[in-house]
């Protein structure tokens, strides 16, 4: 898909969904991060990242969940990845779960602390409603009339 930009100068620039975005070394974002293309991150990121494919580079740092098809860690997470493919580089640390649809590579020195699951089916996590469909426990509590009291919401990732 290609979309057309304008700048501050009135110029139209077409852009790429395959394009990548860089967070650098000397950025700092707190929040959730959503892209359609590729990210790379070599700086701090403290909040979720959903996008086509992240690749956290050996300065990046993300302190959140990860959502992507494709994920390479180099650097340090702290949370859960949820990818299609995934890949922990030697120099990557994750502290977290690690979900996978396809294939999981760890090379030599890779540190993980955490659970991997191999999750079934082939389809995408990241359809256009995933962003915006409610939790287990909403849906439940709706039902129930909010009677229901959710005591650990993280053991539903572990069942």
């Amino acid at each position: 898909m290609i979309k057309l930009s304008t700048n501050m100068f009135g110029d139209k620039k077409k852009i790429k969904d395959t394009e990548r975005s860089l967070i650098s070394e000397t950025v700092s974002i707190e929040g959730t991060i959503n892209s359609s293309g590729a990210i790379d991150i070599a700086g701090l990121v403290k909040g979720p990242v959903i996008s086509k494919e992240i690749v956290v580079r050996e300065t990046g740092s993300i302190t959140g969940s990860i959502e992507a098809d494709r994920v390479e860690v180099h650097g340090h997470m702290d949370g859960k990845i949820s990818g299609a493919d995934v890949i922990i580089g030697s120099t990557g640390t994750v502290k977290g779960d690690i979900e996978f649809g396809n294939n999981l590579k760890t090379e030599n020195g890779a540190d993980i602390d955490g659970y991997i699951k191999k999750t079934h089916g082939s389809k995408s996590k990241l359809a256009p409603d995933f962003l915006f469909s409610k939790s287990k426990e909403e849906k439940k509590s709706k039902e129930n009339n909010g009677s229901e009291t959710s005591v650990n919401k993280d053991s539903e990732a572990l069942a």
